[in-house]
């Protein structure tokens, strides 16, 4: 069997579709917007973590270096054993 459109209206729900396109306006409406929070600002100001985790690391590798390092092994042990129990 062979349907054609011959003699009957064709329905095309969206070629009749109306589109109500207001001015230039409503473009920026649908334009993305970012907004960042006070936290993740104060987070981006705050310089000084890395220049104190910089500092701290060179004083561990300088205390490695001379040997003066010391290693808790119960500690270790310790947090070891709480990071596998949970």
């Amino acid at each position: 069997m062979k349907i054609t459109s011959y003699g009957i209206n064709a329905v095309n729900a969206y070629k009749n579709q109306v589109r109500n396109v207001k001015s230039g306006d409503n473009k920026a409406s649908f334009a993305d917007k970012i907004e960042i929070s006070k936290t993740a600002q104060e987070m981006q100001g705050v310089s000084t973590y890395s220049a104190e985790r910089t500092e701290r690391v060179q004083q561990l590798k300088a205390d490695i270096a001379s040997g003066d390092y010391k290693v808790n092994a119960r500690q270790v042990a310790e947090d070891m054993l709480k990071y596998y129990r949970f």
